[in-house]
């Protein structure tokens, strides 16, 4: 099992284009291993451009992206894969595959283009699933499952990918509320493991119970940081996200809870 490492954003700036506006801002973040960090805020905040410019989809305009001491863009591709394993926000096949096969892609940066899975491979990939509670799809094709199945699957395959680091952009998109709270409860285990474990969310309530820090995010800059009842405020959330709201603590498992209110007529 592969140990965290820290993922680290240095001071960093990035934008689509030479001549384009700045969608991150001198954006300093650390995330550690054995920990969740949640990466929060308003649509258009930055939070996904975070996610690109660990992909390198994103050019830098200032600052450093690293995976402990490795800096990632000047990192090959596959080399940044078995370090980080990357579940976008949206995903789409060319062509349908059996479940196992599209699970088994996680140990595609560990093989060579002619290598065979070992039988190493084949039970990481295999508890991964177990892990995800997608065995039951196993011999299902990917065009046969729903929104939350393969939203499920996708998250079988991050995790079957072992790495050091596990990136998460909204994992728990079409996602019940039993579903919802098992992914957090896998990414609580990761970290337990010594995974390091970072993930975008909009749930901010559920975030809060689950994350050991968390990143506000706002015009592309960090607006806020640190643990879950430092940052789950709210005035630091009602001016981040223009909207009247009442955090609250719940008794019953011991974080803050977020109560959005009605605006009068």
């Amino acid at each position: 099992m592969s140990r965290g490492v820290p993922l680290r954003f240095d001071d960093v700036t990035l934008a689509y284009g030479h001549e384009a506006a700045p969608v991150v801002v001198n954006a300093s973040i650390v995330a550690t291993p054995g920990a969740i960090t949640a990466i929060v805020g308003p649509n258009g905040s930055g939070k996904s451009s975070l996610v690109r410019g660990v992909l390198g989809l994103m050019p830098h305009r200032t600052g450093r992206i690293l995976a402990g001491d490795t800096e990632l863009s000047a990192t090959s591709t596959n080399a940044t894969s078995r370090i980080i394993a990357v579940m976008p926000q949206r995903e789409s096949l060319a062509f349908p595959m059996l479940v196992t096969d599209y699970v088994a892609l996680g140990r595609s940066p560990f093989l060579g283009i002619w290598d065979v899975p070992a039988a190493s491979d084949r039970e990481i990939v295999r508890d991964a699933m177990r892990r995800a509670d997608v065995l039951p799809f196993a011999s299902r094709r990917t065009d046969e499952l729903s929104g939350g199945e393969w939203q499920r699957v996708r998250l079988a395959r991050t995790l079957a990918q072992d790495t050091p680091v596990l990136l998460l952009d909204e994992p728990t998109t079409f996602l019940d509320i039993a579903h919802e709270m098992a992914t957090f409860e896998t990414l609580a285990r990761e970290a337990e493991r010594g995974k390091t474990v970072v993930l975008v969310s909009h749930t901010l309530t559920l975030v809060a119970r689950f994350a050991d820090q968390i990143v506000l995010m706002h015009a592309g800059r960090v607006a806020a940081a640190g643990a879950p009842r430092d940052v789950m405020q709210g005035a630091i959330l009602e001016s981040v996200y223009g909207w009247p709201l009442v955090v609250s603590h719940d008794p019953a498992v011991g974080a803050p809870t977020l109560v959005p209110l009605r605006r009068p007529r």
